[in-house]
């Protein structure tokens, strides 16, 4: 699972070594630290995978983390709030994967 949160974006996955936990992985610490916050868990950094910074912890802390980001839901425009939290260069990249998506789009049957 993807998730962009007006900190950063982590990709959440089953860890295959840790049974009944979940691997949430990001490319940037920014991105893991209120996770980190909010769980206790061990910043774990990497150099031999694509995600080189990753948090191990359970389902429930993820889905707790989860509903708390989604609780503080207070802003109209989400890539405008990620400017004040990311900044610019961070947008941009938003900007690549809204573009992205965009190909994707379908026309809504009428």
């Amino acid at each position: 699972m993807w998730i962009f949160t007006e900190t950063g974006f982590v990709s959440a996955v089953k860890n295959t070594e840790h049974e009944g936990k979940y691997s949430v992985r990001a490319r940037d610490e920014h991105s893991l630290a209120g996770l980190i916050e909010s769980t206790g868990a061990e910043l774990i950094v990497t150099s031999h995978t694509d995600y080189p910074y990753r948090v191990i912890i359970t389902p429930g802390e993820f889905i707790k983390w989860v509903n708390d980001q989604a609780s503080t839901i207070d802003y109209p425009n989400f890539k405008s709030r990620v400017s004040q939290t990311r900044g610019y260069e961070y947008v941009d990249a938003l900007h690549d994967v809204w573009l992205a998506m965009l190909k994707t789009q379908r026309s809504p049957l009428l």
